[in-house]
């Protein structure tokens, strides 16, 4: 199991909690705090899971971020957990419309964020 969860968030405070969160059973955590350095991130990580903030500062967001990791043969098989704060259902389907796994609303339960990494790690052995 690909135990390597990549963190793409902007907001320090955001980012360190939800490492935290991921600093267990194994796990090597890594961040990132824009989409350009994340999507390099996830071409030179391969990581078992990407945790991705939608709103985030530079030239793409979350979404863009996600519709190039679907777009590459290499990568677009990633398990991809969109974790925002935009919670309206024109963005739930957004999300889902450039092939994210998961979308979790903040502020999200920290319980149900390993649930859903642990299960999305499984489906990917």
């Amino acid at each position: 199991m690909n135990k390597i969860i990549l963190v793409i968030e902007d907001q320090p405070e955001i980012r360190k909690l939800i490492c935290m969160t991921m600093d267990y059973d194994g796990f090597e955590v890594h961040e990132s705090d824009n989409g350009d350095s994340g999507l390099k991130m996830i071409k030179a990580l391969r990581p078992g899971v990407v945790l991705l903030d939608v709103m985030m500062p530079g030239s793409i967001d979350g979404f863009q971020v996600c519709e190039r990791v679907r777009a590459d043969p290499e990568i677009a098989h990633t398990p991809i957990v969109m974790l925002t704060a935009r919670g309206q259902q024109s963005d739930i389907l957004t999300g889902r419309r450039v092939g994210c796994d998961e979308y979790l609303t903040k502020p999200f339960s920290p319980l149900q964020l390993i649930e859903i990494v642990e299960r999305l790690l499984e489906k990917g052995r």
